[in-house]
C-alpha cells in the first residue's frame, strides 16, 4: 500500500545518507526508483543528491512551477518505479505537496521525502507544513546539539561565526553557513 512520508530533521543529520540507502535498496532488488531534488540547490552539482560522507546520486529537478503529478506520471510512462523520493522537500510548495498525495492514492507509487523542519528562524517552511499535514508517516531523524541533546533547531552563521537572526528563509548552505541545536542552545544563540 503506497503511502506519503516525510523524514524530517535539522541541518547535517543524515537524511540524504538515509534517502541514497533507501534508494539503493530498492535498486539492489532489480526494481527502479526516481529521486528529485531542488533545482537551486546545486552545491553537489546540477541533478545530484549528495551526502556529507560522500555517496551521492543523479536526480531529476524541481523548482516551485514544477507540476510534480505530472512529472513523476511522465516517469511513470517510461516504465516501472517501485519508490519516488523526494530530497530538499521543504522547498515543496504547499500545491506540490498535494501533487504528491495524488500520486500516492492515484497512482499508487510510495512517496519518501526527506527535509527540514523548521528554518533558522524557528519557523516551519512551507514544503514542512504541508507535509506534517498531510504525511501518511512522518520520522524524525536525529542529530545531536554540542551538549549531547537531541538538536531540533538550527542557527545561520554568518563567515565570521556570528549567528544571524534575519534573512531570507532560503540560503544553500552546510556546515559553514549552519550549525543543529537543541532548543535551549539555539535560544542562547539567538538571544532568547
Amino acid at each position: 500500500m503506497a503511502k506519503l512520508y516525510f523524514h524530517y530533521s535539522t541541518m547535517n543529520a543524515g537524511k540524504s545518507t538515509i534517502l541514497l540507502q533507501a534508494s539503493h535498496n530498492y535498486v539492489e532488488r532489480g526494481m527502479q526508483t526516481y529521486v528529485l531534488t531542488a533545482r537551486f540547490d546545486d552545491r553537489a552539482g546540477e541533478g545530484q543528491v549528495a551526502s556529507r560522507i560522500g555517496i551521492s546520486a543523479d536526480a531529476d529537478t524541481y523548482d516551485s512551477t514544477s507540476d510534480l503529478y505530472q512529472k513523476i506520471a511522465q516517469r511513470l510512462s517510461d516504465g516501472p518505479c517501485a519508490c519516488v523520493f523526494i530530497d530538499e522537500a521543504q522547498f515543496l510548495t504547499k500545491n506540490q505537496v498535494w501533487q504528491l498525495a495524488r500520486v500516492v492514492d492515484d497512482l499508487k507509487v510510495p512517496v519518501m521525502c526527506y527535509g527540514l523542519r523548521v528554518d533558522f528562524r524557528g519557523e516551519l517552511f512551507p514544503g514542512s507544513a504541508a507535509l506534517l499535514a498531510l504525511a501518511d508517516e512522518m520520522r524524525e531523524v536525529r542529530t545531536i546539539c554540542h551538549c549531547g541533546k537531541k538538536a531540533t533547531m538550527v542557527v545561520r552563521q554568518d563567515e565570521n561565526g556570528e549567528v544571524l537572526l534575519d534573512g531570507a528563509q532560503v540560503q544553500i548552505g552546510g556546515n559553514e553557513t549552519y550549525v543543529s541545536l537543541c532548543r535551549r542552545h539555539w535560544r542562547e544563540a539567538v538571544g532568547d
